[in-house]
């Protein structure tokens, strides 16, 4: 969780070795459901192009986080607030020119992703999935996450799946992290010109 922020804006993924590449987007939205690595992966993306970094989970009112560490799942109402603090967040960004923005966010129905500009050229989405009995074994062994494992149920049920027209990049997340950012990062920025 937190904000990561880079001292430097290169704008550049370094892909197998010295080969510096330019991501042609602004902001990628890492989506999925709980345990699914959000933060993880994208945190090592954002390294890597040397972006920032945030996590929509420590954007949640505290009224929220006090739900969910109940074990309540949250409704459209009580996502309202947060989804208005995510989408300032990608608004400042596009609007930016300093460093892109890696936003992991659990953005579960379209709608969501709608309020957080998918639609816009310059954000990307990468949709993090995987069998439900890894990402509730993740959950359960996270430490200090007010999520607990028995709203994934309930995540799950409210997963909007993306659609065509919202060119998210689908990755399975059995593979480790770092297998994972480097395969998005190869999908996210353009081949090297040689």
């Amino acid at each position: 969780m937190g904000v990561n922020t880079p001292k430097k804006d290169t704008g550049t993924a370094r892909i197998g070795g010295d080969s510096a590449v330019r991501a042609p987007f602004r902001v990628v939205l890492v989506m999925g459901v709980s345990g699914s690595g959000k933060t993880v992966v994208g945190r090592l993306i954002a390294t890597a192009l040397g972006w920032t970094f945030r996590d929509a989970d420590d954007l949640h009112p505290p009224e929220n986080v006090a739900r969910m560490r109940s074990g309540q799942p949250l409704t459209d109402a009580d996502r309202e607030p947060w989804l208005r603090a995510l989408a300032a967040v990608v608004d400042a960004a596009l609007a930016s020119s300093g460093p892109g923005l890696i936003l992991a966010c659990s953005a579960l129905k379209r709608t969501y992703r709608d309020r957080l500009r998918v639609a816009d050229p310059r954000v990307k989405l990468v949709h993090l999935t995987g069998p439900e009995a890894m990402l509730r074994e993740r959950i359960s062994a996270r430490v200090g996450h007010y999520m607990p494992a028995s709203l994934l149920t309930s995540q799950l049920a409210t997963l909007e799946p993306p659609q065509p027209a919202e060119r998210a990049l689908v990755i399975d997340v059995t593979d480790p992290p770092e297998t994972l950012a480097a395969r998005i990062l190869e999908e996210i920025t353009p081949p090297q010109r040689t």
